[in-house]
């Protein structure tokens, strides 16, 4: 993979900027009271409209187990509230309150802080041509087999000699 002007790799630079920008993006988010996690639940849902338990999974990067009791202490803050669908009573629905319909609000404020801050040091075209591109990454499917791992490699050479010098 060809270097980067910083001779680190696009890998590590992109997980190095997320580490940081959810970091900070916290930070905010815990004067609020709530965690990444739960601002991802919020941002799936609206008054109006009911979101299903996977359809938010699959948005908030949480196991269902987990989702499942971020949702419970959401529900048990008065934020959301679920009810059946009314299509297919299998399926459960969750819908913001008014309370959390509020506090979402509050949320997008936050979020646009940090959005600003982006669109600053990238400029406009930059800040466009990154939603652009990690856009495309978030939309494209990982490979269904895992990558190879280092082990399952043959060994690199070694860098020194058998002969010490």
């Amino acid at each position: 993979m060809p270097a980067t002007p910083r001779g680190q790799s696009p890998l590590f630079l992109i997980t190095s900027v997320e580490r940081r920008l959810t970091a900070a993006l916290a930070a905010d988010l815990e004067r609020e009271g709530v965690s990444v996690e739960q601002w991802r639940a919020l941002e799936c849902l609206d008054l109006r409209e009911g979101t299903t338990m996977s359809d938010i999974a699959g948005r908030v990067l949480v196991p269902a187990p987990t989702l499942t009791k971020l949702v419970d202490r959401l529900v048990a803050s008065n934020l959301v509230h679920r009810r059946g669908d009314p299509q297919d009573r299998r399926r459960v629905m969750v819908l913001l309150t008014p309370r959390g319909g509020a506090l979402r609000q509050r949320l997008d404020v936050v979020a646009q802080h940090h959005q600003e801050w982006l669109s600053e040091v990238l400029g406009k075209t930059g800040f466009h041509q990154l939603t652009e591109l990690v856009g495309c990454l978030h939309s494209e499917p990982l490979p269904s087999e895992p990558f190879p791992s280092a082990s399952s490699r043959p060994p690199a050479p070694s860098l020194s000699s058998p002969t010490g010098s």
